[in-house]
């Protein structure tokens, strides 16, 4: 690994290394665990059962479905789960599917999580959870949520399709560029943040040995996303997300340089920092998200998301109902124009 840990991680523990999925039943014992209920499944189920046989006897239960934007229903049997078989830790492997579900029982039940991330969300390292019923997706944060301990194993990652890594990356950069006009931003979670966006910048712009650029990128978006307010990328990405049954790392992806476009007049800072740590001269940080994306395989329009046009004013009224913090006002025409243009996927202007 050659990208460094982040000097300040917040009171996150941090387990990182080549093999350290192996390492998870000595974080059960150092946290005192004797019943630990697993979370995995998916594309996560084979390193579910490699963590199942070295628990042993220690674990007390198995989550095998996992679903994007954890559905109510999912995570009130999850939390019966861990109730019924008395669990005293959860163990989450995968992405911010399995991340979430997890957050969902701790919420209610108070456990302390053990968070194996396969993805670079950096879901791991907030205090954010989010349910989903009816249709609507609610999110909020609760220090119970957050994980213990994250445990990162490059090896985990190196069979993660390639436009996969792409758009969670994505995801992670929202993260970063929404920390840097946050209002709740500091001179600690613009450092996070800057980090962040160089590191997966450079993950995202090589075809070789990315790796460590957009592992350790995450874990930087996801400190910043714990310590700042959200602006109206996030809301957007919710309210599609939860009400249309878009992907979410997908939604973050085809958004963000549209976001950033429609932002950049009303945060000149904070694009100024974006584009100093992309190592962009011309300032062009939406074009260069876009470019990111488009190069490494990622949806570019919310057209090839499935989601119609025509819905537009719905999920206007969706996020006026409730507008978040934002550098720019959130008016129905920026708004109509932002969700427009998106739909559309053309490069920012």
């Amino acid at each position: 690994m050659s990208a460094d840990l982040p000097a300040d991680l917040d009171g996150l523990r941090v387990v990182l290394g080549s093999g350290s999925l192996r390492d998870v039943p000595a974080e059960a014992d150092r946290l005192g665990a004797r019943r630990v209920l697993l979370v995995a499944g998916g594309s996560a189920a084979a390193h579910g059962d490699t963590v199942a046989a070295l628990l042993g006897d220690r674990l007390a239960g198995r989550l095998t479905e996992v679903a994007q934007h954890v559905p109510v229903d999912l995570a009130e049997r999850a939390v019966r789960l861990a109730e019924g078989v008395r669990a005293d830790l959860v163990v989450t492997i995968g992405g911010g599917s399995a991340t979430g579900l997890g957050k969902a029982v701790a919420r209610e039940t108070g456990l302390r999580i053990v968070a194996v991330p396969t993805t670079f969300s950096g879901s791991e390292a907030t205090p954010i959870w989010g349910l989903t019923a009816g249709g609507r997706k609610t999110t909020g944060r609760d220090p119970r949520v957050r994980p213990t301990t994250v445990v990162y194993d490059p090896d985990l990652f190196r069979t993660l399709p390639a436009t996969l890594a792409a758009t969670s990356a994505l995801n992670a950069f929202a993260h970063c560029v929404e920390g840097l006009y946050a209002p709740d931003a500091t001179p600690r979670t613009d450092r996070w943040a800057t980090a962040g966006v160089a590191l997966l910048t450079g993950g995202l712009a090589r075809a070789a040995d990315r790796l460590p650029d957009l592992l350790v990128g995450g874990l930087h978006a996801g400190l910043v996303l714990g310590a700042t307010t959200t602006g109206i990328h996030h809301k957007l990405a919710h309210v599609l997300g939860g009400t249309y049954r878009l992907p979410h790392a997908d939604t973050h992806a085809v958004l963000l340089p549209h976001v950033v476009a429609a932002n950049a007049p009303a945060a000149p800072q904070a694009m100024a920092a974006a584009a100093r740590a992309m190592g962009r001269a011309d300032h062009d940080v939406a074009g260069a998200i876009w470019d990111l994306g488009r190069d490494n395989g990622a949806p570019t329009s919310l057209h090839a998301l499935g989601w119609p046009a025509a819905a537009v004013d719905d999920v206007v009224d969706a996020v006026l109902a409730a507008p978040p913090p934002n550098p720019h006002p959130v008016e129905r025409p920026w708004l109509r124009a932002l969700l427009l243009a998106a739909h559309r996927g053309d490069r920012p202007a």
